[in-house]
């Protein structure tokens, strides 16, 4: 069975619960991406967020902004069977990637983090695992069918986040 990719472009998000997708976001420098995980129902969503916080209660594109995303993506995996009791966060980005962005002036990927973290505790969802802050920027891949989160960064792919159970059952299956 052939893999579905699934790009997820600045400002958006996207949930899926079908094993062969796989959803990815690029580009992440000051942004964002934020990975949620649910190992045991075989589901996963992502958001690529590109800023801390709406001004509106109601927004167009969830997906741009962190205290938006958060809730988007969580009642997405509820949509597709996955209670908020079993979902963990992965986060990647927040870099500082201009020179210009001096000490003491807005630090966006400083401030998408800040905002994301906040989001993510208010929700009672815990995070994983993380590549975030620096220079570099990164992209990132969800497998649905196993919950794995690969990680891509100055060029090197490594992985970020496995769940337990996966980990467990390869070795049931190995034994």
């Amino acid at each position: 069975m052939s893999q579905a990719e699934i790009f997820v472009g600045m400002g958006e998000l996207a949930a899926t619960a079908v094993a062969r997708e796989v959803l990815i976001t690029v580009g992440l420098g000051s942004c964002v991406g934020i990975a949620l995980v649910d190992p045991s129902g075989h589901a996963a969503g992502l958001a690529h967020v590109m800023f801390p916080q709406s001004r509106k209660l109601h927004v167009a594109q969830p997906g741009k902004y962190a205290d938006t995303a958060v809730g988007a993506l969580l009642a997405a995996l509820a949509r597709l069977g996955s209670p908020r009791s079993r979902i963990c966060a992965v986060i990647a980005g927040g870099a500082r990637m201009f020179a210009f962005e001096a000490a003491g002036s807005s630090d966006i990927g400083a401030a998408n983090l800040r905002a994301t973290h906040e989001a993510l505790a208010k929700a009672g969802i815990p995070v994983y695992a993380s590549a975030t802050g620096g220079s570099t920027g990164r992209s990132i891949r969800i497998l649905a069918a196993d919950g794995v989160v690969r990680l891509r960064q100055g060029g090197v792919d490594s992985e970020l986040y496995r769940p337990a159970a996966v980990v467990l059952k390869r070795a049931a299956d190995d034994s």
